[in-house]
């Protein structure tokens, strides 16, 4: 084995996130890690990368014990890390991000060229040709992935950790990385994967380690592991409690007035003109590839971005939604796709975080008193099951689904005629996506209307009244959902093809 956890235990305040849990990784094998939100697979991975001290266990890296004190000494025993969320220099380069603190240097100066010319072989490995003098952030956030993917390869590591690294790809590009996990592998290169998409997970993993609540739960050849006992390995429910998360029904809901009407809407670079209608307790889900002008919708609905053609209109009146704060007046609120750079605050608390949309509507001078906050908070962390249940926790420390779940409070607090939500289950796990959907049945089933984004199909049949089919950063076609409307039909539509 190239590595070898063996006891691992960590302890937080009042919370035991790994309890005598074993992990091995063998050279040449692509190892999934698997487990709901919370269930210690994050704390496993920076345990053994040196971001948290271990406060019990032993770690062997190629037969011999370790103990790293950060992530840079890790990386240089030969253990690379992609994060989910991209940990770049969004105002750097793209060559620049791929060979930080290993610029190629002469005489103590900077090889620019030579560091360009070397990006650009190394983004090649991943079939990916773009300019690399560029700066980072003027690329989507798939592309960004692929960047920091192409970073971590270059290393050469003896054990690359891809956690969630498919979550902002399109599947041509899950292809692309796939080719290079199976070409690492021929080089044995030990691959320890984290994902939630299970398709994902049986295509490409030899091998998976099972953990629940910190503590492990087995190790199986993915080949003798079902889909569905996996899943109940995780959730620690039989299956048929999975097959109890009831799709919502198809009924659409009264219909008066709408609460929003968009005519022509549209802003150039961003999306094409389009026409919309929002109804109160109407769940519309808007269905496209990354790329396809989904969350750009989205973004001139919330006022985060000015349209330059057409007119919205809110209960039949015109409306002018020059910022955030206009939408927020008006009873619209919205979670972003990117929950770490628009969304929680890691320094805060998750108390701070959530009434923090309610202060900013309420205005910074009148802050809203302290046993309030209390109340609001504590009703919102118990109706969403946010886990650990402490309110005094900083929202960093929180797995990547409980972060979901606090932003889904923040707005949710501000008690919105309009939420509009953009993945709010992309990277979480089953048990966290299934308690999300049901809340968005429930709060259309409630008056409130929604606007869903999401790009697993299932999930928008599964909840939207009716779907918007974007392509191209333009809106092609609105299906009614019923029977005669599946996932195959919405990827026709998708893919340009003609619908029966």
């Amino acid at each position: 084995m190239v590595l070898q956890m063996t006891g691992i235990k960590k302890v937080f305040p009042g919370v035991v996130a790994l309890d005598g849990v074993d992990f091995r990784l063998a050279p040449g094998e692509i190892h999934a890690l698997m487990g709901e939100n919370g269930a210690g697979k994050s704390t496993l991975i920076k345990v053994l990368t040196g971001v948290y001290d271990i406060d019990g266990g032993e770690i062997e890296l190629g037969g011999e014990k370790v103990r790293f004190t950060g992530p840079l000494q890790a990386q240089q025993a030969g253990i690379s890390t992609v994060y989910q969320e991209v940990n770049l220099c969004p105002n750097l380069s793209v060559a620049e991000n791929i060979y930080i603190g290993r610029e190629p240097r002469r005489f103590g100066r900077i090889q620019w060229s030579e560091m360009r010319k070397r990006a650009k072989r190394s983004l090649a490995r991943l079939d990916l040709d773009i300019d690399v003098s560029a700066q980072l952030d003027s690329f989507s956030l798939a592309i960004q992935q692929m960047v920091a993917i192409a970073r971590a390869v270059d290393l050469q590591a003896k054990v690359l950790i891809l956690d969630e690294p498919t979550s902002s790809l399109d599947k041509d590009e899950v292809d692309q990385l796939f080719a290079i996990m199976h070409r690492l592998k021929d080089q044995n290169t030990a691959i320890l994967f984290v994902s939630h998409f299970l398709d994902q997970v049986y295509e490409i993993a030899d091998r998976m380690t099972v953990l629940r609540n910190g503590k492990l739960i087995g190790e199986y050849r993915t080949a003798d592991l079902p889909q569905m006992q996996l899943v109940s390995k995780m959730i620690g429910k039989e299956l048929e409690a999975l097959e109890k998360i009831e799709e919502q029904t198809r009924e659409v809901p009264v219909r008066g007035e709408p609460l929003i009407r968009a005519t022509n809407l549209g802003r150039t670079g961003a999306i094409a003109p389009f026409d919309l209608t929002i109804h109160a307790g109407e769940v519309v889900g808007l269905a496209g590839l990354l790329g396809s002008g989904r969350t750009e919708l989205a973004r001139l609905l919330f006022g985060a971005d000015r349209p330059d053609s057409g007119e919205l209109t809110i209960d039949g009146k015109p409306a002018r939604l020059s910022s955030p704060r206009d939408a927020m007046t008006k009873g619209i609120a919205f979670s972003s796709e990117n929950r770490r750079t628009e969304g929680i605050i890691g320094e805060l608390t998750v108390r701070e975080n959530i009434i923090l949309a309610m202060q900013a509507e309420r205005g910074w001078t009148r802050p809203i008193p302290r046993r309030r906050q209390d109340e609001l908070v504590d009703r919102y962390v118990k109706a969403l099951q946010i886990r650990p249940a402490d309110p005094e926790r900083l929202v960093r420390d929180l797995s990547g689904g409980n972060q979901q779940k606090v932003l889904l409070a923040r707005w949710l607090i501000t008690e919105p005629r309009l939420l509009i939500i953009d993945e709010p289950t992309r990277g979480i796990d089953v048990g966290a996506k299934a308690e999300i959907q049901r809340l968005v049945a429930q709060l259309a089933d409630g008056g409130m209307a929604v606007l869903f984004v999401s790009a697993e199909l299932e999930e928008v049949l599964r909840l939207s009244h009716k779907i918007e089919v974007l392509r191209d950063r333009r809106l092609v076609e609105e299906l009614t959902n019923g029977d005669d409307v599946d996932a195959d039909r919405i990827m026709q539509t998708i893919a340009g093809g003609v619908t029966p």
